[in-house]
């Protein structure tokens, strides 16, 4: 197997859903959250066991998300303990008023480095209905101004889709102002609440992709794509034209390569779009899930992958989203259906 050896032994990124409780009704959620928390979800020594396993993965980012992680009554101690263990934290919680009455200056002594916030339209109505919820815009913003306040880092995250997509200069200006350490582009996968009605075409994603590669030229922020994987070729393909040496595309994570997921009831899968259990974190270790799964491992080949996937030149660069291609034929190995790049290596034939 052509697998990576830094990302066979362990991921780089641990994302745990805590809960899927969520007070928003965003279209896109790939949880499909509810207002209320599933009694199945982890309790709080389970919690701690689960910590324990991710510092034993050594991740060099651990991201708590959900639903919405705000809603989790322990998650000060959750994040203390993983502070302790030596994990650097990162939250992405849910912009509500439950957010707004946070003492983030306690989460950033239990250990919070990074705080995530959507936008996911550039104007108070676009991002509203998006969200589901009126006012949530307002509550963004307020949020922005706390998370700076508090001295932890912003990072934005941005949904693109049919709705949205036009307004991506607007976007660019707003970010402009927030100033985020990063923004994290994500690409739709058609799962949970979203439709592939909802979809970009592979044209107007690789057009954004373009845009996206001549932006992060003139911002002071850091532009990276979440499901969006084709991006990196983009990166590699204008840098070689641009006779640009660095920054160099980032290393290929994907879905089950060097990225993990844990699901708020302790299943273990390759990320939160690809419904895939290798196993349960109450009955095993996650880095076990991670190292030996068959899906995992089959995740890490990419010259198994089906059609020009498994043969293109930039497949361990990017390897396209395994989960956009599970989600729309039903074949996780299958190739990434929204790229329109064809590689200038052939398949030998018989």
């Amino acid at each position: 197997m052509a697998i990576l050896p830094g990302f066979s032994e362990r991921p780089m990124i641990v994302i745990w859903e805590l809960t899927r409780a969520c007070a928003l009704a965003c279209r896109h959620c790939r949880a499909e959250a509810a207002p209320c928390a599933d009694p199945r979800e982890l309790g709080p020594e389970e919690s701690m066991a689960l910590v324990g396993q991710i510092a034993r993965a050594r991740p060099s980012v651990f991201v708590l998300t959900g639903g919405d992680p705000m809603e989790r009554g322990d998650l000060i101690e959750i994040v203390t303990e993983a502070t302790g263990h030596g994990l650097r934290v990162a939250l992405s919680p849910s912009a509500t008023p439950r957010f707004l009455a946070a003492d983030l200056g306690a989460l950033r002594e239990a250990g919070v480095r990074r705080i995530s916030m959507s936008i996911d339209g550039a104007t108070r109505e676009a991002h509203d209905a998006f969200r589901g919820v009126a006012g949530t815009w307002d509550w963004t913003m307020e949020a922005v101004r706390k998370i700076r306040d508090a001295g932890i880092e912003l990072q934005i995250n941005t949904t693109f889709t049919r709705q949205n997509l036009y307004q991506l200069d607007s976007f660019v200006a707003l970010l402009r102002e927030l100033d985020p350490v990063l923004w994290s582009v994500f690409q739709l996968v058609p799962t949970g609440r979203a439709q592939t009605a909802d979809l970009l075409t592979g044209e107007e994603m690789e057009g954004l992709f373009e845009r996206l590669w001549e932006i992060a030229r003139e911002v002071p922020f850091d532009i990276k794509t979440t499901e969006g994987q084709h991006f990196r070729r983009v990166v590699a393909q204008r840098n070689k034209a641009a006779g640009i040496r660095s920054p160099q595309p980032p290393a290929g994570i994907n879905d089950g390569r060097g990225f993990v997921f844990v699901s708020h009831t302790g299943e273990v899968y390759p990320s939160g779009f690809l419904p895939f259990s290798a196993g349960n974190v109450r009955d095993g270790e996650l880095l076990d899930f991670y190292r030996d799964s068959p899906v995992f491992r089959a995740l890490r080949d990419e010259d198994g992958f089906a059609g020009k996937c498994g043969y293109c030149e930039y497949r361990k660069l990017c390897g396209g989203s395994r989960a956009r291609a599970y989600a729309m034929t039903g074949d996780y190995l299958a190739s990434e259906p929204l790229c329109t790049y064809q590689p200038a290596r052939q398949p030998c034939s018989i």
